[in-house]
């Protein structure tokens, strides 16, 4: 039998707890879960990629299909390079909707083989972005409040 892989993709910058509540409903799904940092090289990060990538490690340490991982490139090609059918998005409101259907529709047309699938964001994380959480660090706010398990940090 196949294995179920799917990627979580994102720039995460940073990695919160609305991020992290959607992998944790979709490891269950799936023999294999890839969080996958995209590098866009057009984007300036705040928060490091690598210890960003360590700290997302740690909280999935005990989730032996959870794997972390850097990608560039289309994301539709990095699920081909590994092997995955799935694409796992987060919806936290219709704006996010509009946006990941497109995206969907699009990585559909490049990659036929790949569904895209969208879980709802916990509505105790539904007003939690990663936007949000820069703003708060930028200011001196309690931004650590937003991550998983405190853990990452700039």
């Amino acid at each position: 039998m196949t294995k179920k892989i799917a990627v979580f993709p994102g720039s995460f910058d940073p990695f919160t707890k609305g991020h992290e509540d959607i992998v944790r409903r979709a490891l269950p799904l799936f023999d294999e879960l890839y969080i996958a940092f995209g590098r866009n090289v057009a984007k300036e990060r705040l928060f490091d990629v690598t210890a960003q990538m360590q700290s997302v490690a740690r909280v999935f340490a005990d989730e032996p299909k959870a794997k972390v991982i850097e990608y560039q490139g289309l994301t539709c090609d990095f699920c081909h390079n590994i092997g995955a059918q799935y694409i796992v998005r987060g919806l936290r409101n219709a704006l996010d909707f509009q946006y990941e259907s497109e995206m969907a529709a699009i990585n559909k047309d490049l990659a036929p083989d790949i569904e895209t699938l969208f879980i709802l964001t916990n509505p105790r994380w539904a007003h939690l972005s990663s936007s949000t959480v820069r703003e708060l660090y930028k200011h001196c706010g309690p931004y650590q409040n937003f991550l998983p398990s405190n853990e990452c940090e700039k």
